[in-house]
């Protein structure tokens, strides 16, 4: 199943619902140069059943990777999807800077709007890729990853990129390409990535906060009128740092809420609440209140979700 053009190296670290999606679509192209990061039940699973994929949109996929490594054993890989959780992030570059060598490509894929600046910064070699997905995708019950919709979409980039920073950028639309995966090159990736953090705002805030799915929101007055100014609150945070969002981006997310997203749709931020995981309330809401009140950006639904989704974290 390999494809021999592009003889890389390339690693997932992290194989929940993205890291899962990434490493099957990855895999069922470049299943013999794949490896695989994970630990405990997870690793042991993986190793005897292969990597698992039901998708809406690609079927059923089944990865039998070349290795399945623990970080600590991981050897210095020519690409790394890292795609853990935005807590873990640096806990995570830690454990696999060994097998960061000077020109390998790493690409964070992860909820949040700085991770390539702070894998940049814990890495301290390797050329950093930012990106971001547009994707619905969960570990299931079967224990394979479970990607609902039509959809599944990346934009990577990196911001002032020289020439060596332009061919990294290219070397993974080229993996990208060749396992099928929608993407684009975004000229401003700083952009895309707040794009997507604005409904995310929103769209994991008020699900997790309300544990409600967005058909329940939907149907709700006062929910669904919360859950849009949700957005607009993010999208005048962008504005006040100086990211290039426009009115019709805000206006985009109000449309996919009333008309896009399926009612059973649910997010990662409330399945974890709901499973008593660690959740990443600081990435989806905190950051944001925190931002707003230093710009002294009126806040007032994001600072009650906040205190909503501090105290079911709590019980």
């Amino acid at each position: 199943m390999s494809d021999k053009s592009i003889n890389k190296k390339i690693a997932v670290v992290g194989i929940g619902g993205v890291g899962g999606f990434l490493a099957g679509a990855i895999g069922s192209v470049y299943e013999d140069q794949l490896t695989l990061v994970a630990r405990g039940d997870r690793q042991k699973s993986l190793k005897e059943r292969g990597l698992v994929l039901h998708s809406d949109l690609r079927g059923e996929i089944c990865v039998h990777p070349h290795s399945v490594v623990t970080a600590q054993e991981l050897e210095e890989q020519d690409l790394i999807f890292l795609c853990v959780k935005n807590y873990s992030l640096e806990e995570a570059c830690e454990q696999i800077r060994h097998a960061v060598g000077e020109n390998t490509i790493v690409i964070p894929v992860m909820n949040g709007v700085d991770p390539g600046e702070r894998a940049r910064a814990a890495l301290g070699r390797g050329i950093v890729v930012d990106s971001l997905i547009y994707i619905v995708a969960f570990i299931g019950d079967d224990g394979g990853i479970v990607h609902q919709g039509d959809f599944a979409r990346l934009r990577i980039g990196i911001r002032n990129a020289d020439a060596d920073a332009q061919e990294a950028v290219a070397q993974v639309s080229d993996i990208l390409t060749a396992a099928g995966v929608e993407h684009l090159v975004a000229d401003d990736i700083e952009l895309e990535i707040w794009r997507k953090y604005i409904l995310n705002c929103a769209y994991n805030v008020a699900t997790a906060a309300y544990d409600n799915n967005i058909g329940q929101l939907r149907a709700d007055p006062v929910k669904s009128k919360e859950f849009e100014d949700l957005v607009t609150e993010a999208y005048e945070v962008a504005k006040a740092k100086g990211v290039a969002v426009r009115p019709e981006h805000r206006d985009e997310f109000f449309d996919r809420f009333h008309y896009t997203y399926r009612d059973d749709a649910t997010s990662s931020l409330q399945r974890d609440l709901n499973a008593g995981r660690r959740a990443e309330i600081e990435t989806f809401s905190g950051y944001l209140v925190r931002e707003a009140a230093r710009l002294g950006v009126a806040a007032p639904v994001s600072e009650k979700m906040y205190g909503l989704l501090r105290q079911r974290a709590q019980k």
